[in-house]
């Protein structure tokens, strides 16, 4: 697909591998929508890129339609949506003070898995309508897996089994949208520089750098946002679910 023109929308675009990829998109052509919960982030890189920002918790119904409504009343329908929204916070499924409250296994849940498949059957319902391209192509769905959905790490219990839903989802949605020409991929990446883990000191990012075979460092949201535009513009890419990490293989801490 030639993004150039084309609305896209990215969750979670306020930070990380959200604002690296709607700054690609914008920098190819695309009319970014961006959805995130923290509105003046969201703000602040809709203006730089001079897309739009829009408020929306991915993972609630009313909030994710509202959203998609609005960004397509302003921009046109979305041909693409790349679903970057996600948190990752760390906890023993069993820990010191007992077992680890359900609530929190929830909420991992509710916004990684199911804020992705809420914003993925929202964005593939719009697009099945729209006109098709000359090689029957009419949208492209891209989701954020993890490392961790393959070997996740002691403590990410929640986030692995949101990370392999997500992973899961990939191949018979796209197997569904087939018909419609909406693809569906997703990225599995590794250990990259997001806000949270260049908040760590130089020592600490230094050392889950050189954990990674090569290149040994931390990879940069460029790199992800780079492969998000080559899926996009790669038509023979679908179903799959493709790892970024420098080879890395996580070990059990």
């Amino acid at each position: 697909m030639d993004i150039k023109g084309q609305a896209a929308i990215v969750t979670g675009g306020a930070s990380g591998l959200g604002a690296a990829t709607a700054r690609a998109l914008a920098a190819a052509g695309a009319k970014v929508a961006i959805f995130d919960v923290n509105e003046k982030a969201a703000a602040e890189v809709a203006a730089e890129i001079k897309g739009i920002a829009v408020t929306c918790d991915v993972a609630d119904a009313a909030s994710g339609e509202a959203a998609v409504k609005k960004a397509a009343e302003s921009q046109g329908p979305a041909r693409v949506l790349v679903n970057c929204a996600g948190v990752g916070p760390a906890k023993r499924i069993v820990g010191r003070d007992g077992p680890q409250p359900l609530a929190d296994y929830e909420r991992v849940i509710r916004i990684n898995l199911t804020g992705t498949f809420n914003m993925m059957r929202l964005t593939a319902a719009a697009m099945q309508p729209l006109e098709a391209f000359a090689d029957g192509e009419r949208g492209v769905i891209i989701s954020t897996a993890s490392v961790a959905a393959f070997e996740g790490q002691i403590g990410q219990a929640a986030y692995a089994s949101s990370k392999g839903g997500v992973a899961a989802l990939t191949l018979p949605a796209a197997r569904e949208f087939a018909q419609f020409g909406v693809r569906v991929l997703a990225i599995a990446p590794g250990i990259f520089g997001t806000p949270m883990l260049r908040a760590l000191p130089q020592e600490a990012q230094d050392s889950l750098g050189a954990a990674v075979p090569f290149p040994k460092r931390l990879g940069e949201p460029k790199e992800y946002a780079s492969l998000v535009m080559h899926i996009i513009s790669n038509s023979y890419l679908n179903g799959e679910v493709i790892r970024i990490d420098g080879a890395l293989r996580m070990a059990p801490r």
